[in-house]
């Protein structure tokens, strides 16, 4: 069974460059993802607006994830993953038979870290503080990194 690679985020993007290099990588790691043995990359903007605190932000973010989905929170208390270590992730969950594959990006204020699943795995971006939308980018960027490397394709640091 082909794995699903679901970006999560709180809070929509509105149209702007911003967006438009989110919607660039998925599609780009879109054409890659076949033939890496992914069935798709997809985006989902979760609306936390009626949410009263950082916690229900969290929750609504990581409840309708199933405890048998690889998830990871991107969070600043999480393990730095260079983009070969996340090739290996991802490339181990597809060959073990993972279904799907969360990243997902709190809202702007992130997460509250005692509201994030202990089966949640934590990754950081590094120590710097990151506006919400270039995570997004980022993230987006790795991933279709990622299956560029499981395609074979020149990586400049090999």
């Amino acid at each position: 069974m082909a794995a699903k690679i679901i970006i999560r985020a709180g809070g929509a993007m509105r149209a702007g460059p911003e967006r438009d290099m989110v919607d660039d990588y998925i599609n780009r790691a879109n054409l890659l993802a076949r033939q890496t043995g992914f069935l798709s990359v997809e985006e989902q903007a979760v609306d936390v607006r009626s949410c009263k605190s950082r916690e229900e932000e969290t929750l609504k973010l990581f409840e309708p994830i199933p405890n048998t989905a690889l998830c990871f929170a991107l969070d600043e208390r999480g393990k730095a993953f260079a983009s070969r270590q996340m090739v290996k992730t991802l490339s181990q969950a597809r060959d073990d038979g993972q279904s799907e594959i969360y990243l997902v990006i709190g809202a702007a204020d992130g997460f509250e870290p005692s509201a994030i699943p202990s089966t949640a795995r934590r990754w950081s971006l590094g120590t710097q503080t990151w506006p919400h939308k270039l995570v997004r980018i980022m993230i987006a960027e790795q991933t279709y990194r990622a299956l560029s490397i499981m395609a074979g394709t020149p990586y400049h640091r090999d």
